[in-house]
This record gives C-alpha cells, sequence and structure tokens, in this order.
C-alpha cells in the first residue's frame, strides 16, 4: 500500500517544513499589503525596484497592443515574434557574448540549457550550493555527477582529475551561481576559470542574483572581474533586479544553436509573452541607462547603512558581496519563530529551511532594495537585534 498523502503532510508540520501560500494584495515594493496588513518587505528579489517601474509598465502596454497576450506556440513552431529575437540580441550585448536565447524563467533556462549540454557519459560538477534548478537540470541530463564543498577549489581539482581519468571523451561541465542565493556570498571565479581551463571544462555561472546589482553596468559578477570572456555560459533571470519574468542563457553561437535543437524546455513549451519579453528589453536598456546607474548606488547605499546598523550579520571582515543578508539560526523552528514574530512587528523577512538550505542551518533571508528607505531598514535592523546574540 503506497504511503497516504496526508502522512506526509503531518511529518512535514512535525519538522516545522511546512509551507503555506500566502496572498499579496498589492503590486511588489518595499511596502505591501498581505493578510490584510501594511508589511515593510525585505523579502523580494526586485533589488532595484523595477517591479513598478513606470518605464517597463509603459513597456508591456506597448507590446500588449501590438502583439496581444500571448505567443501561440512554443519558439520552434510560430512562437517566435520578433520582441524574443531583439531581446536576445540585446542580452548578447549587455552580457558581451555572441548569443543569448530567453525562456520562460531562470528554472526553465537551467533545467534546458544543462539538459542539452549533458547526456550519459558526460560528468557535470556542481557547487554543494548551487540552486536547485541547476541540480534538477544536472540530473535530468543523464551526466555523472560530481558535488564538490562550497567553494572548496582543492575539491573541485580533485573531481576534475577524476572526470578526466574516467571519462576522457565525455564532456565536463562546472556549474556554479555568482552570488549565491541562499548565502549571499560569491563565487571564486577567477579560481574557477583557472581549472576549467587548465582541465578543459565547460563552465557555467548562474549571474541570478549578481546582474543588476555588481559590474559595470549590472552586468554581474563575472564584469565585475574582468572575466566573462572566460565563461562559457552565462545563464540569469529576468525576474529579480530586472523587475520582470523570465530567463536567459548567454554564450557562443554555437552554444545556442545547440539548445535550439535540444533544450527541451525550450522545445516543448510556449515561448514567453510579448508583454514580458517587451519588460525584458526595457530592463536591460533601463540598466545601461544613468538612471540604472544611479539606482544601483542607491541600493549600495542602502547596503552600507544596513551594515553599520547590523555588523554582526557580516563577518569579522565585514565584505559586502550583494543584497542577499542571511542571519543564520539553526533549528527551523526557531527560523519559523522569528519569521513569526517579525510577521507581528510588520516585517516581512521569510524562513528558509530545508531543503532550501542545509539541516541545521535554517535562517532569516534579508533582502535590501534601492527603494527601502534608512527608516525602514532601522526599524528591521530594531526587530533583528534579538535574534542575533549567537551570529
Amino acid at each position: 500500500m503506497s504511503r497516504p498523502i496526508d502522512l506526509e503532510l503531518e511529518e512535514l508540520r512535525e519538522r516545522s517544513l511546512w509551507r503555506v501560500i500566502r496572498e499579496m494584495a498589492s503590486a511588489q515594493a518595499p511596502g505591501v499589503v498581505m493578510d490584510q496588513r501594511k508589511m515593510i518587505n525585505f523579502s523580494s528579489n526586485d533589488y532595484l525596484g523595477l517591479a513598478t517601474e513606470p518605464l517597463l509598465i509603459e513597456a508591456a502596454k506597448v507590446a500588449l497592443d501590438e502583439y496581444g497576450v500571448g505567443s501561440g506556440s512554443s519558439r520552434l513552431i510560430c512562437g517566435t515574434l520578433s520582441p524574443h529575437l531583439r531581446l536576445e540580441e540585446q542580452l548578447a550585448e549587455f552580457k558581451r557574448t555572441e548569443a543569448a536565447l530567453a525562456f520562460s524563467s531562470g528554472y526553465a533556462a537551467a533545467v534546458g540549457m544543462l539538459g542539452a549540454l549533458g547526456q550519459k557519459g558526460d560528468v557535470m560538477i556542481l557547487d554543494k550550493l548551487a540552486h536547485a534548478s541547476l541540480i534538477d537540470g544536472a540530473r535530468l541530463s543523464g551526466a555523472k555527477l560530481r558535488i564538490f564543498p562550497h567553494n572548496d577549489m582543492e575539491k573541485l581539482e580533485s573531481h576534475l582529475g577524476w572526470a578526466n581519468r574516467h571519462f576522457p571523451e565525455g564532456r565536463v561541465v562546472v556549474i556554479t551561481e555568482s552570488v549565491f542565493s541562499m548565502d549571499g556570498d560569491v563565487a571564486r571565479l577567477g579560481e574557477l576559470v583557472r581549472l576549467k581551463e587548465r582541465y578543459g571544462a565547460i563552465l557555467v555561472v548562474d549571474e541570478a542574483h549578481g546582474v543588476g546589482v555588481l559590474g559595470a553596468g549590472g552586468r554581474g559578477l563575472a564584469e565585475a572581474l574582468g572575466l566573462g570572456e572566460w565563461i562559457d555560459v552565462q545563464m540569469g533571470t529576468l525576474s529579480k533586479a530586472l523587475g520582470g519574468t523570465g530567463g536567459y542563457v548567454c554564450g557562443s553561437r554555437r552554444l545556442i544553436e545547440l539548445l535550439i535543437n535540444r533544450s527541451r524546455s525550450l522545445i516543448y513549451s510556449t515561448a514567453p509573452s510579448p508583454a514580458s519579453v517587451a519588460v525584458g528589453r526595457a530592463a536591460v536598456a533601463w540598466m545601461l541607462s544613468p538612471a540604472g546607474e544611479e539606482r544601483r548606488e542607491n541600493l549600495w547605499e542602502n547596503l552600507r547603512y544596513f551594515r553599520r546598523k547590523m555588523p554582526k550579520l557580516f563577518g569579522e571582515d565585514g565584505v559586502l558581496h550583494g543584497a542577499i543578508l542571511p542571519l543564520i539560526l539553526g533549528a527551523e523552528e526557531v527560523a519559523l519563530e522569528a519569521a513569526q514574530t517579525l510577521f507581528q512587528e510588520g516585517f516581512l523577512v521569510p524562513a528558509i529551511r530545508f531543503p532550501s538550505v542545509p539541516r541545521w542551518a535554517a535562517r532569516l533571508r534579508v533582502t535590501v532594495s534601492a527603494r527601502h528607505t534608512f527608516e525602514q531598514i532601522d526599524g528591521l535592523c530594531a526587530e533583528l537585534e534579538g535574534w542575533t546574540g549567537g551570529n
């Protein structure tokens, strides 16, 4: 007899891993309405406040008038509209690559890209803290998987040597995030590039949380470190700092041609809507404008202010990597209690628990926006003080 669903649900409740969907009755912004209450939102990935940017809203309206609400089909049947191609041209120019390909989401981009790159006889090597979409894509590819401890270059090199010995004819792919979505720290990209060159591997970097925050024009960590030309695959989303929805992969023209022919999440999905693509186009252009530069500086002013108010969250070196600031509390029930207490005080800060993070590494995940005020940051920091005793 199969295990009852009710039993599984009860186990989740007992382990403080129960999750619910909560309705937000307002637009994404530093101030939101949830459960009929006004809340200050420190949970969104809308780092630059573009989800409500008038320029992007107007771009969506224009696209709706010209192209309608849907794309009609998958990209390879009749779903590729002119805005899709113009977005891809912009993304390739933005990331300084030969070509780009747009997907309906960052998850679809990760799963589709890795599923096309890998198959049986290949090897995929992932940082242990890589996003779930990257892990799922690697698993679905059929390639042999190896995991290295977070940012452990010695173990990565050991895996690369093993892959070269045991799969000499296979494709070897190293996969990392640039800014890690739950810990907020960054990949050791310089060393990753050195190792992938030494062992003839392909390097995939997910810039989901780096784009818009780091590098000239907000191009990401690879740009900030001057390593973009050495990274084979740069992927990311249009749904975080860029304010909209969708995902993308940037790289060589041959890579994009391979994805067009083998990426199942592209081939078997209806193309992104014209409105979402238009928003992506407007966001990329805005990112390179003086307004974009000013907004990024606003974000970093807020991050530096947060660091002055809450130095305990930044360790002894006090380094700021990006807009994700975790407060690790350990037990799932403690993180839940902290999040619920903050909610009662009017602050929306999520409790992140297993399997999003390792067991006994549950945390509050604070994200800062360019549009938060110092007063809002002061209020949150006052509430967080009671939860930082051991940190």
